[in-house]
């Protein structure tokens, strides 16, 4: 059937495994294979494997290429080593957020960005509209392929796979380049699950014997349903629902990944600003004891009041009742208040916890 939809270097993969595909940011993409739960408990449990190539892959460099990305992005970029990486965002001049991402320093003047699909075109285009000359940034998201290998056992059967041993000595968002067998690779102890693993870049036309290599060695393919699941547990944001161009870091709880001391940015004032202020709201995580599942813009009470609305919402693998994140009202922010969620015709109990113990 004919589709405008792009697709990944490991398309004909996923026909192969019979998984159910759907448009997600553009890219024709699984989201799952066997089932949602099944694939988030494996990675839970030992290691699951997830196609990530229709995320942007962009390297910038050339005399001026950390100028640049100092004033693009909240994080402290001149703090990093080679080979090492941070969680950063891409700030507007209102101090909202572009897109989350991820900045690999490949050597000096020379960095890997890697970007939300969605925002991939929004993206180069606010990069170029600030690029100066002698700063080369070039799209290599087509040539490549990306696959995230996260579970307690990822590592191990990475380092194996490519006998390379020694990946197991990199730390958190740390990265190493080499080879597996004859096949280039980058490895990136990066992911989004809240597990331990890589994230390995390989040439587009390798990325299929890559992919059947990790399922060979016992890893379990994962759709987006799963990194869904996984990423909520984690207490994560994903751009579209926790984040967008009109929240602050301040109000979703991201000022870790922002350095208000550091050389200008765009947007840093405003943010001063917000941080100053009160704030309306405030991101949270939120537990129930059942199994029925809050979604995106469901609203949240407490009372007959409406505080807030859930931003994304799953019925938990892992602690197996429902879990989600919202913005609500800063004063009912504390965790352990009380509050309901709207599910349709009827209320749900739930606790206000902290995100990260979502998984708690």
């Amino acid at each position: 059937m004919e589709t405008n939809l792009r697709r990944t270097p490991l398309f004909a993969a996923h026909q192969k495994l019979s998984a159910r595909l759907v448009d997600f940011a553009g890219w024709e993409m699984p989201v799952l294979y066997t089932g949602i739960l099944e694939e988030a408990r494996a990675v839970r449990s030992h290691a699951g494997i997830f196609d990530i190539s229709h995320m942007g892959r962009i390297d910038i460099a050339g005399a001026g290429a950390t100028a640049l990305l100092q004033q693009l992005t909240s994080n402290d970029v001149e703090a990093l080593s080679t080979s090492e990486a941070q969680y950063s965002l891409l700030t507007n001049p209102n101090g909202g957020i572009i897109d989350d991402i991820i900045v690999y320093k490949a050597g000096e003047e020379a960095y890997l960005v890697v970007i939300n699909a969605s925002n991939t075109a929004k993206d180069l285009e606010w990069i170029a509209q600030h690029t100066s000359a002698g700063v080369i940034v070039e799209d290599h998201t087509a040539e490549t392929a990306m696959i995230a290998v996260q579970g307690p056992d990822a590592p191990a059967l990475v380092a194996r796979i490519a006998n390379r041993p020694d990946l197991l000595d990199l730390g958190r968002f740390q990265y190493a380049s080499g080879q597996i067998g004859d096949v280039a690779a980058t490895f990136c102890r990066t992911g989004y699950t809240g597990e331990d693993g890589f994230e390995v870049i390989v040439p587009s036309v390798r990325a299929e014997e890559l992919w059947e290599a990790l399922l060979e060695g016992g890893a379990t393919a994962c759709g987006l349903g799963a990194r869904d699941a996984l990423r909520i547990e984690a207490g994560y944001p994903l751009y579209g629902h926790e984040i967008d161009d009109t929240t602050s870091p301040v109000e979703a709880g991201l000022m870790w990944a922002v350095r208000l001391n550091k050389t200008n940015f765009i947007g840093r004032e405003k943010i001063i600003t917000a941080k100053t202020d009160t704030p309306v709201r405030r991101l949270v995580g939120l537990v129930t004891q059942e199994r029925i599942q809050p979604r995106q813009g469901y609203t949240i009470y407490v009372g007959n009041e409406p505080i807030g609305e859930v931003t994304s919402g799953i019925f938990s693998p892992t602690k197996g009742t429902s879990i989600a994140m919202g913005y609500v009202s800063a004063r009912y922010a504390k965790a352990g208040t009380q509050v309901e969620v709207a599910i349709r015709d009827r209320r749900a109990a739930a606790t206000v916890v902290p995100k990260k113990n979502l998984m708690a």
